[in-house]
C-alpha cells in the first residue's frame, strides 16, 4: 500500500490538466486579439491569420504534450492499481444470506430511504413486492422465519419517508447556518432525549448562542438588538434557564467568557467560540440522535456492511487462495478463521477470549467468571472441573463449577 500512496502523489503532482487549462486559455486570447485587429481593421484580416498560424500550431502542440504527460500519469497509476488489486474472481461457493433475500431487500429500501432518494425507494419496493425473491437453503444457516416475508410488505416506507424528509430539511438548514428549525424538533422531543441522557438541545442552543455572540461579521444576521452581545444575552435569558439543573457549568463559562469580548482569541474560552468544527459536529449529533428515536441507528447497516466487506475482503481473498492451495477447509462457520482489523466506530459489541482455549466466547459458550473473580468460557471450565471441585488456572483459589457466575457483555 506504501507503494501505492507513492503512485498517488506522482499522479496528483504530474497528471493535473492546470498548465493544459492554461495554455488553453493562452490560445484563446491569441484568438481574441486577432479577431479585434480584424474588426478595426478588415483589410489585415490575411496578415492577421497568416501571423496567427505559427502561434497557434506551437499552443496546440503544448497542449497535446501536456495531455500526453496527464495521459502517462493515468496510465502509470492503472498500471500500480493492477499490480496492488489484481483481478480475483470472488469466492460463491457459500451465500451465507441466500435464505434470506427479503432480509437484504429490507436493507436496501432502508438505505435508500436514509440517504433520502425516495423515489428510487418506492419503485424498489414495489418491484420487490411485485416480484418477490425466492429464498434457498444454506448449510448451517437458520431457515427463513415466516415474518422474513412479511417484513418488507411491513415497511411502513410512506411514515419514514416524512420523517426522513423533516431530517434533511433540518439538516439543509443546519449547513446554511441556521439552527432554529433544530431547535425546534430538539425542543419537542426533549423528553425522549432526555431519557436518552442526550445534551442535544443545550448543545443547539449553546451554538445559537455562540452564533449570536460572534456578531454579523461573522454570522451574517441583521445587525441589530436581536444580534451580536445584546441578542446573545437576550437568548440566553429567554432560554438557559430550563438547562441550570444539568449544564450550570457550561452556562457560567459562557456568561463569564462575554469579559473576554475585546480579546476573545487570546481568552481561556476561544475553543467554546470557535465554530469550524461545531456545525459539522451538532449535524452528525442531530443525525444520531433523530435516528436513535426512530429505532435506528446513525449509520446506515448496509453502509456499514458493505465498508466492513470492502475492508476484509483482500485478507479473505488471500485466506481463500491459501486455503485452496493447502487443500485444507474452515469448518466454523460463526468465526472467521483470522482477525480483521476494523476501525473502531465499526466495532459495536464487546468480546471476550477465554484465556485458556484462546478462543472467543459465543451465545452458546458464554464467558463465565469464578468466585475468585477469574473468567474463562464455559466449556473451558467444565473441561477444568469435570463436574467436581477445581483449582483455578490462574489462582490458588478453588471453587464449584456451579459457583461460577455467566457475564453478560
Amino acid at each position: 500500500m506504501d507503494a501505492l500512496k507513492i503512485d498517488l502523489a506522482k499522479l496528483r503532482r504530474d497528471a493535473t490538466l492546470d498548465q493544459s487549462i492554461e495554455d488553453v486559455d493562452k490560445i484563446i486570447e491569441q484568438l481574441e486579439r486577432a479577431r479585434e485587429a480584424i474588426v478595426e481593421d478588415p483589410n489585415s484580416a490575411s496578415i492577421t491569420l497568416a501571423k496567427l498560424q505559427n502561434p497557434l500550431k506551437h499552443g496546440f502542440d503544448k497542449v497535446n504534450e501536456d495531455l500526453k504527460k496527464v495521459y502517462k500519469g493515468h496510465t502509470a497509476y492503472g498500471k500500480a492499481l493492477d499490480k496492488n488489486f489484481p483481478v480475483k474472481a470472488l469466492p460463491t461457493d457459500y451465500d451465507a444470506l441466500a435464505s434470506h433475500p427479503t432480509l437484504i431487500n429490507r436493507a436496501i429500501a432502508m438505505h435508500l430511504l436514509r440517504e433520502g432518494q425516495f423515489s428510487v425507494a418506492r419503485t424498489f419496493l414495489e418491484e420487490a413486492q411485485d416480484n418477490p425473491p425466492h429464498p434457498e437453503p444454506t448449510p448451517s444457516t437458520p431457515n427463513p422465519a415466516e415474518e422474513d416475508e412479511t417484513d418488507l410488505t411491513s415497511l411502513k416506507s410512506k411514515e419514514l419517508q416524512d420523517k426522513f424528509t423533516n431530517m434533511y430539511e433540518i439538516l439543509r438548514e443546519l449547513k446554511a447556518r441556521n439552527l432554529l428549525l433544530a431547535i425546534q424538533w430538539a425542543r419537542e422531543n426533549s423528553f425522549e432525549l432526555e431519557k436518552r441522557g442526550s445534551n442535544l438541545e443545550f448543545e443547539l442552543s449553546k451554538l445559537q448562542f455562540v452564533w449570536l455572540f460572534l456578531g454579523p461579521s461573522v454570522n451574517g444576521l441583521p445587525d441589530d438588538m436581536n444580534n451580536g452581545l445584546p441578542g446573545a444575552l437576550q437568548y440566553a435569558r429567554q432560554h438557559f434557564q430550563r438547562f441550570q439543573g444539568r449544564f450550570l457549568r457550561d452556562i457560567q463559562q459562557l456568561a463569564t467568557a462575554m469579559a473576554y469580548r475585546s480579546n476573545l482569541r487570546d481568552s481561556p474560552y476561544y475553543r467554546t467560540f470557535d465554530t469550524e468544527t461545531a456545525w459539522d459536529e451538532v449535524s452528525s449529533s442531530f443525525t444520531r440522535e433523530f435516528c436513535s428515536l426512530l429505532g435506528l441507528s446513525a449509520e446506515s447497516p448496509l453502509y456499514v456492511a458493505a465498508t466492513a466487506g470492502a475492508i476484509a475482503l483482500p485478507t479473505l481473498l488471500k485466506l481463500a487462495s491459501i486455503v485452496k492451495e493447502k487443500r485444507t477447509e474452515w469448518t466454523t462457520q460463526d468465526e472467521l478463521p483470522v482477525e480483521i482489523a476494523l476501525p473502531r466506530s465499526m466495532i459495536f459489541h464487546a468480546i471476550f477470549v477465554c484465556p485458556v482455549s484462546k478462543e472467543q466466547t459465543t451465545e452458546t459458550n458464554p464467558p463465565m467468571m469464578m468466585p475468585c473473580g477469574h473468567v474463562v468460557a464455559k466449556e473451558s471450565l467444565h473441561r477444568l472441573s469435570k463436574g467436581s471441585r477445581f483449582k483455578c488456572p490462574y489462582c490458588p483459589n478453588e471453587s464449584q463449577p456451579k459457583d461460577a457466575v455467566q457475564i453478560i457483555l
